[in-house]
């Protein structure tokens, strides 16, 4: 349970109304707040804000906070802009144009051209992610070339048909060289980042220059799938007070059981049993600070047939007991 990354992103958003995605463009110095771009039109019930910085000429990387469980985007279809996504905190997944889904957890890497995402919708399974994105032009990059890329003889043909491609997305599990790229950049102090964030970027262009563009990444899923995994999903958390086996579910959604725990596990992040723990003990925590039910009454609503039981399952993830818990917020 990432609590103190929780509190930075709602931190974040405090002066974010709920259904807005706030978009802050920070280009040559200044700094210009709006909603929308001409050709990036959003749409979220929860609430989210992209700060963008202009980093090189058609490169653009962006911090991204959200506290929801999907934003529905729709901008321009462009086959020679590559869109690298970084996930820190909590899940990100995509439902492409070809019919696959991709989620990445903390530290992973996505790739994909804004063709393949036009109009898509990106998923936050766990209600909440901070996450940064680097946009890069090509043919703009082909134009105004930089430096660092000719001392290496990287090319920028060779990026386009490797991570470009309309019927293609790549995600990578961490890594020690991803996460010496990106990680630095959530926390750099403000005065300096468009600077260190030039360092970055080049940096990261090297890495993709080096970059094998068929490496064995994380798994993608048949949208239908995921799909389903969502309905189970709706199913398990708002009858909290019932235990579901497996096989029941595999028998109501027609599903086998390997694949069910296989792909709840990538869109979610960890096995039905463990998720559901956590869910549960999230919920309680809820349920202690807000209302004034008993433990007893808590531990029932959230599906343990003993105070006992649950003060246990609570100890476990929170390493305090429920009552201490209330008292802390009293």
């Amino acid at each position: 349970m990432e609590q103190k990354q929780l509190l930075r992103i709602k931190k974040n958003l405090q002066d974010v109304p709920k259904g807005t995605l706030k978009v802050e463009h920070h280009f040559n110095g200044h700094t210009e707040t709006n909603l929308f771009t001409e050709s990036f039109q959003t749409r979220t019930e929860g609430k989210g804000k992209m700060a963008a910085y202009q980093v090189f000429p058609g490169i653009q990387l962006s911090l991204n906070y959200s506290l929801s469980e999907q934003v529905s985007f729709q901008h321009e279809s462009h086959a020679h802009i590559l869109e690298i996504n970084h996930c820190q905190t909590g899940r990100i997944g995509w439902d492409f144009n070809n019919g696959t889904s991709v989620y990445l957890g903390t530290g992973d890497l996505s790739l994909h051209s804004m063709e393949c995402c036009a109009d898509s919708v990106m998923m936050f399974p766990l209600g909440y992610c901070e996450s940064i994105s680097v946009s890069i032009n090509l043919e703009e990059l082909k134009r105004n070339p930089l430096p660092i890329l000719q001392e290496v003889s990287i090319s920028i043909e060779q990026l386009d048909r490797n991570f470009c491609r309309p019927d293609k997305s790549i995600a990578l599990p961490s890594s020690p060289a991803i996460e010496g790229i990106f990680r630095p950049l959530y926390t750099v102090p403000a005065e300096i980042r468009l600077p260190y964030f030039k360092l970055k970027v080049q940096e990261l262009l090297l890495y993709l220059g080096y970059l094998n563009p068929n490496p064995a990444g994380l798994t993608q899923y048949c949208s239908r799938q995921t799909a389903l995994i969502k309905d189970i999903h709706t199913l398990l958390t708002e009858h909290l007070d019932h235990r579901f086996t497996i096989d029941e579910l595999s028998k109501k959604y027609l599903i086998n059981t390997s694949s069910l725990k296989e792909v709840f596990k990538g869109v979610y992040g960890l096995p039905i049993a463990t998720y559901m723990k956590e869910y549960r003990i999230r919920k309680s925590m809820e349920l202690l600070r807000q209302t004034d039910d008993s433990i007893a009454e808590i531990a029932a609503k959230v599906g343990y047939e003993s105070q006992g039981k649950f003060t246990k399952a609570f100890k476990d993830i929170t390493k305090t007991t429920p009552t201490a818990f209330r008292k802390s917020f009293h």
